[in-house]
């Protein structure tokens, strides 16, 4: 086994590991910081399959940005809500969450099922992109060009886009902010 495989099964261990512990946790500031792990090694994953510049866009947006928001939220919030949230029955299998864990059991299994029916190696749409030299190497320089096109091309819907962002962030502060008693 090469090292980058015994990274790579890592990487995919501490993602799966910490997605579980998100899900199944009940103290919600873990399972927010695990969710950053969840990300950053999603975002490894990324570099392993030479798309350096999904993996920058994981950093950045996600972990960067959504975890942030999430940790504003949680910082803000009142302490009454976060108790609603602490009432909620917490048995591993119990009946408000069979639906969710039943869809996700189909779902995996329609997944491997799946997998193991495809033949990677003789796709037909693979074999036209390698006999035509269409494949992406390592070498490419795609993030100088997407970089290029956001700052030329694409800044108007760019910066929409940041002053949605920021919108959404101003109304959750507005939102989770305390409102004085008045008695």
């Amino acid at each position: 086994m090469s090292l980058a495989q015994i990274i790579f099964y890592v990487l995919t261990a501490i993602a799966i590991g910490s997605a579980a512990f998100v899900v199944l946790s009940q103290h919600l500031v873990r399972s927010v910081f695990m969710f950053f792990v969840t990300l950053f090694a999603v975002a490894g994953l990324y570099v392993f399959a030479l798309a350096d510049f999904v993996a920058l866009t994981q950093v950045v947006i996600y972990v960067g940005g959504v975890l942030v928001l999430l940790l504003f939220a949680f910082l803000l919030s009142s302490k009454e809500s976060l108790q609603g949230i602490e009432n909620i029955p917490s048995g591993l299998l119990s009946a408000h969450r069979i639906p969710g864990a039943l869809i996700s059991v189909l779902f995996l299994a329609v997944l491997g099922f799946t997998f193991f029916q495809i033949d990677f190696e003789n796709l037909d749409w693979i074999k036209a992109s390698i006999a035509n030299g269409n494949v992406i190497s390592v070498s490419d320089n795609t993030i100088r060009n997407i970089g290029i096109n956001l700052m030329s091309k694409y800044l108007l819907p760019l910066e929409m886009v940041s002053i949605l962002l920021m919108m959404v962030l101003i109304g959750a502060a507005h939102i989770a902010r305390k409102e004085p008693k008045v008695d």
